[in-house]
């Protein structure tokens, strides 16, 4: 669609649900920069929070709708991709977590 095709809305761009969809999903690609911006200040030296990834996660999986609704190759693969990245971190998080916690006990 072009912008010629979509003049009567507003600011020139067709608005509908999809549209905000779109919107919301490349809003919370921005917060997971605030939130990985904040945890840094609190840390005062560079970290990636946990809630990055799944930010991201749901960002991508929320974009990847849009763009399989409008059906934008560009933007799926891209969201596809993403994704695939972002669960592999937690994944990597997570086994870092298993390895670091010490074995419990044996129940007497």
């Amino acid at each position: 669609m072009t912008p010629a095709d979509s003049a009567s809305g507003f600011l020139g761009f067709t608005w509908d649900a999809w549209t905000a969809i779109g919107l919301f999903g490349q809003s919370l690609f921005a917060v997971r920069f605030a939130v990985q911006w904040a945890a840094s200040e609190v840390r005062k030296e560079s970290v990636v929070p946990i809630s990055f990834w799944w930010i991201s996660i749901a960002a991508s999986l929320i974009s990847l709708a849009y763009f399989v609704r409008r059906w934008e190759l560009v933007g799926i693969s891209g969201s596809l991709f993403n994704s695939i990245v972002y669960v592999r971190n937690l994944q990597l998080i997570h086994g870092k977590k298993l390895r670091e916690t010490p074995p419990a006990a044996p129940a007497d």
